[in-house]
């Protein structure tokens, strides 16, 4: 909600936009939150935003651009959580509005999209008519897995076409539903950076951009953490299974294990948590870790060997339970 509420301050902060993107902006805050109404047999044009701030925002265009005078009116969320929000309504001049934004077409019929002179203009009123639709509908998220900038729409045709604005400003954009609500979605990062600029939420986006690259850092730290703990772990299993072996074919074989394979058995004893370079490094002569590795393999074969013939545990027995050999 933070990220959201940042978003829609900048935006409504805008000033000096063409008429044209003017025209844009406001037409997709009345499609997008509100729409048409009776009232006294007459049509009456009303949206609904949530900041007094953007409700002055609306009635000041609307009343430099189409000449009506717009009332504004605060009324009570449907719950408490939902706080204050403010009705923008045009009811003597409403159809006359309604059909200058594009609300109604020639024969009094309501649009469910929104105009396609708004859909395929330039890439400013583009940008000016997905404005207007994330100040009345839009939310950011947090960077993350689960990042999204989405609007809810008022209907599936609304949601094409503004997926439709989009994808002619080079943003990848998707109609979903969620919980019978048609919303627009935009999840790739670079994508809702892009149109966060666009917009002209340019200090959002930079926040937002630079959240997203701090928790992909941390990610990463922790990813390697987390790598080598894992190999750690598994170095330390390894020297426990070895060294229990090792100890078990000394005892198996006894005073017949030959002395270069005990040599290479006590080293490895000695020096539980050496690789086998620094076992190599310790012996006398020198030996490289080929060498040692060799040794160490022939002593635990012969055990083996010697424990199957004498019908008694061999030794992996000696490994610890819970050690993968």
């Amino acid at each position: 909600m933070a990220l959201t509420t940042d978003v829609k301050a900048e935006l409504v902060s805008i000033r000096n936009a063409p008429p044209t993107v003017r025209v844009a902006e406001v037409t997709a805050v009345l499609r997008f939150a509100g729409g048409l109404h009776q009232i006294a047999n007459r049509i009456a044009v009303e949206a609904e935003v949530d900041a007094e701030l953007l409700a002055r925002r609306v009635a000041r265009d609307l009343a430099e651009l189409f000449g009506v005078r717009p009332e504004i009116a605060p009324i009570q969320g449907a719950s408490t959580h939902d706080g204050a929000k403010f009705a923008v309504r045009v009811i003597g001049a409403g159809e006359t509005l309604a059909r200058q934004t594009g609300l109604l077409d020639q024969r009094r019929r309501p649009v469910r999209g929104l105009p396609n002179r708004l859909t395929t203009g330039s890439r400013d009123e583009l940008a000016g008519l997905w404005r207007g639709a994330f100040l009345a509908a839009g939310a950011l998220s947090e960077p993350g897995r689960s990042a999204v900038l989405e609007v809810a729409c008022p209907s599936s045709e609304a949601a094409m076409a503004l997926v439709g604005a989009a994808h002619r400003i080079g943003i990848a954009a998707k109609a979903r539903e969620v919980r019978g609500m048609p919303r627009v979605v935009i999840r790739e990062a670079e994508g809702i950076r892009a149109l966060l600029a666009l917009m002209g939420a340019n200090k959002t986006a930079a926040a937002w951009e630079e959240m997203r690259q701090r928790r992909e850092v941390r990610a990463g730290v922790n990813r390697l953490v987390n790598f080598d703990d894992a190999n750690l772990r598994r170095s330390a299993q390894a020297a426990v299974a070895a060294c229990a072996r090792v100890e078990r074919a000394l005892e198996i074989l006894g005073d017949e294990v030959p002395d270069h394979l005990r040599t290479a058995g006590e080293l490895r004893l000695a020096h539980r948590d050496a690789s086998l370079d620094e076992l190599g490094h310790h012996a006398e002569p020198p030996l490289t870790k080929d060498a040692v590795a060799g040794r160490i393999r022939r002593l635990l074969a012969m055990a083996d060997k010697r424990a199957q013939t004498d019908g008694i545990p061999g030794t992996e027995a000696a490994v610890p339970a819970g050690i993968e050999l």
